[in-house]
């Protein structure tokens, strides 16, 4: 197994650590919630550029990548609703539209053919990225009874779904030959 995979694998480790950290009671758990989180972020974006940059991608990577990246981010966003900090429907529209796109993605591959992320996906993914580590610094100043704009994690979920909407949808329309190969 080569390396890029193997931080694919710590990745969907360290959501169950981060998860882990997140629901401990106390300050230093909600500081290594937020550095768990760092590096499984950090682990995405090496595990890709090693992978690109040696000429090691793999049939494992290509599959598993995008679902350890989906378990990272869901575990996250299902964490923040049940503490009561992000509206379950906001995260129901992006566990639906994550569900959408892998499984193309699985068809897709099943058909030999690989669909690569758009800069739309790719802005959803930072602004889902943000309002995590945005809720993360909440927490963690609410911890040690520090004032925080609360509204920001509202206006900041608001855009993430509104990315997350028109990416699914544009990939959707982009890709819907998979389903249904007689569309254009």
């Amino acid at each position: 197994m080569n390396l890029p995979n193997k931080l694919t694998i710590l990745r969907m480790v360290l959501a169950v650590v981060f998860l882990v950290f997140l629901f401990a009671h106390g300050a230093i758990y909600k500081i290594l919630a937020f550095l768990t989180f760092l590096i499984a972020a950090l682990s995405d974006f090496f595990d890709g550029y090693l992978a690109k940059k040696y000429n090691m991608i793999s049939d494992f990577g290509r599959l598993m990548d995008p679902i350890a990246d989906k378990v990272l981010v869901i575990a996250a966003f299902l964490a923040f609703v049940e503490m009561d900090i992000v509206p379950a429907w906001m995260v129901v529209i992006i566990i639906f539209r994550e569900f959408v796109v892998t499984g193309m993605r699985l068809l897709a591959l099943q058909k030999r053919e690989v669909i690569e992320a758009t800069m739309g996906g790719k802005h959803k993914t930072v602004s889902q990225m943000v309002s995590i580590f945005i809720i993360l610094l909440f927490l963690i100043f609410r911890e040690f009874g520090r004032p925080f704009p609360e509204g920001i994690i509202l206006v900041l979920m608001t855009i993430t779904v509104i990315l997350t909407i028109i990416s699914g949808t544009s990939f959707f329309l982009r890709n819907r030959r998979i389903i249904w190969p007689n569309e254009r």
